[in-house]
């Protein structure tokens, strides 16, 4: 997500997604025709009919009329923000796997920099894991064909396909002077957006790393496993570590919210017409009776991770630690084209947290900022650049803010945030507006 939008191994991350499950909509495109009437529209058109015509007709080789269209397609939509798209066939089911918590893939999340891959972050028991595929690894060449030129959906593409065939990397790192080969197996990837533990017997650490299908569930889940073993009265509170979680499901970050609010609101959208604002709500109640938490942030924590922050932060439910988020801010509404034709992500809203701000290319800052001990060879890639740096972002409502640190240590006794969020629950150190522990309503 740091210069263009974050892929897991062969499906888009670091949105806001809701689904309109809905067809193509003929009476739309009348519509539309009706209200182009007496402008410059139609000519518009058809230049772009004459243009397509001239290329069918003259080209040195004899073009692929379907690869124009798509072309002229995603021309256009990428010209509106970094987050808007179209989706093939091929594109829209590997969107409804990776929302669904399970596709094929090497288990590399990666982002594209500078016209090549840029690694991430390797997922936990992948092939890309077990290969030593690292953080900051570029990849040049993928089955020996170079990445550059290629748009980094196309990059991703390539490294997909069936289970238990290999791929082969070519890989740039930091400080090694020959380029690495690597041979991986593909695998089903199943991506578990929930982990926990338990720390000292007062405490639960819980990680969400993605908002997919599977998240509400393995939040509840991992929520009463920590109650199991940890008595009610010894528990001092929670961590929820949103750090490095690149978003997902709109419907799964409000109902995160809602697990550990009582009542009000999550989250507004507005989009262009002021009818067109829904507006989201906590339901179910707090399942975790009003224990003290702390949510961790970072320059990797985006759209619906913000949300979740926003929420639990505006209704005084948590205090925030680490660093500024990223600054995404859009939703985006997946729109079925008919079968055959994939789907349309397009931006068609702006979120705003409980008390109406909006976090579009500004982030939201955590009450207690804590900056991690980043290794030497480290420094200079541990920081995001954020929303406000991709070309074509949506404007913010006030002053744009670029990024912040995103690195976390890898082992936990390094980590300053997470060591800070313990003793802010444990009482050693105290915070003057820690939010006290809810009553049974919470105001909206």
């Amino acid at each position: 997500m740091r210069k263009n939008s974050v892929f897991f191994l062969g499906a888009l991350a670091g949105t806001c997604l809701t689904l309109l499950v809905s067809g193509p909509r003929s009476e739309f495109w009348i519509n539309a025709a009706k209200a182009a009437a007496g402008s410059d529209t139609y000519a518009q058109l058809n230049l772009l009919g004459d243009v397509f015509e001239r290329i069918r007709t003259d080209y040195v080789e004899k073009p692929d009329d379907g690869k124009l269209v798509e072309g002229a397609i995603n021309g256009m939509v990428t010209s509106l923000d970094p987050h808007s798209r179209y989706m093939n066939e091929q594109s829209w089911r590997d969107m409804q796997e990776t929302t669904q918590g399970e596709f094929g893939g090497l288990g590399i999340e990666v982002t594209m920099e500078d016209g090549l891959v840029k690694v991430v972050s390797p997922m936990d028991g992948t092939p890309a894991a077990r290969a030593g595929i690292m953080s900051g690894d570029l990849i040049t060449y993928i089955d020996g064909e170079a990445v550059q030129g290629l748009t980094l959906e196309q990059a991703v593409n390539k490294m997909k396909g069936p289970v238990h065939t290999s791929t082969k990397l070519k890989i740039e790192r930091k400080n090694v002077d020959q380029p690495i080969d690597v041979s991986l197996e593909r695998e089903i990837i199943q991506v578990k957006p929930v982990s926990f533990h338990t720390d000292g017997g007062d405490i639960g650490y819980i990680r969400v790393s993605s908002f997919n299908e599977q998240t509400e569930d393995g939040l509840k889940k991992a929520i009463a496993d920590v109650s199991k073993e940890i008595p009610q009265d010894k528990l001092a509170g929670y961590v929820l570590d949103l750090r490095n979680n690149p978003g997902g499901l709109l419907d799964q970050a409000v109902d995160v919210s809602g697990t550990f609010l009582a009542r009000g609101e999550v989250v507004s959208t507005r989009g262009r017409t002021p009818d067109e604002t829904q507006r989201y709500t906590a339901k179910g109640g707090d399942i975790t009776k009003g224990k003290k938490l702390v949510v961790l942030i970072n320059g990797g924590s985006a759209s619906a991770s913000e949300i979740v922050a926003g929420a639990l932060h505006d209704h005084k439910r948590a205090t925030l630690i680490g660093t500024r988020s990223f600054g995404k801010g859009s939703v985006q509404t997946i729109i079925p084209l008919g079968t055959g034709n994939g789907a349309l992500a397009l931006t068609t809203a702006r979120y705003f947290t409980p008390s109406g701000r909006s976090i579009q290319a500004q982030g939201i800052t955590p009450d207690i900022e804590v900056l991690q001990d980043v290794p030497d060879e480290l420094k200079g890639r541990s920081d995001t650049k954020g929303e406000a740096s991709m070309r074509g972002h949506l404007s913010a409502d006030g002053a744009e803010q670029t990024g912040s640190q995103a690195y976390v240590p890898p082992d936990e006794k390094n980590d300053k945030a997470l060591a800070a969020a313990y003793d802010l629950l444990r009482g050693v150190t105290v915070k003057a507006d820690m939010p006290p522990a809810p009553k049974t309503t919470v105001p909206n």
